[in-house]
């Protein structure tokens, strides 16, 4: 009867953890509006993240831009739309490795004399 009862929750706690997939996940099939001008604020030991559409209920709404801490190592790719196959799908921004001298420009495209190169 235990056994059953345990069972019985694992069941019911694994259904609950399924992740249904938004519209955005699955393509949309009308191209999200240009973004809009924002003033961007600059802060020391901060990265300017900035301002995107996003896809709900059906419809396209702006999220605004905002400061997160910088990561030492690391910069933001921002979040952006890309279409493939007649439809938009959106990545969304995240921290990637590769920004040796902290200044926020990825190493490949970073050309200032303070980027230290590997030997």
């Amino acid at each position: 009867m235990i056994k059953k009862v345990i069972l019985a929750a694992m069941l019911a706690a694994s259904l609950g953890s399924f992740v249904t997939p938004t519209f955005a996940d699955r393509g949309v099939r009308v191209a999200p509006p240009p973004p809009r001008e924002e003033v961007i604020v600059d802060r020391r030991g901060h990265v300017w993240v900035p301002g995107h559409w996003e896809y709900k209920n059906g419809k396209y709404k702006w999220k605004k831009g905002h400061l997160v801490k910088a990561r030492r190592g690391y910069h933001y790719a921002e979040p952006r739309w890309i279409e493939r196959d007649g439809r938009w799908y959106r990545e969304g921004g995240a921290w990637r490795r590769g920004d040796r001298d902290g200044d926020g420009v990825p190493n490949r495209a970073d050309r200032a004399p303070d980027n230290p190169r590997r030997q």
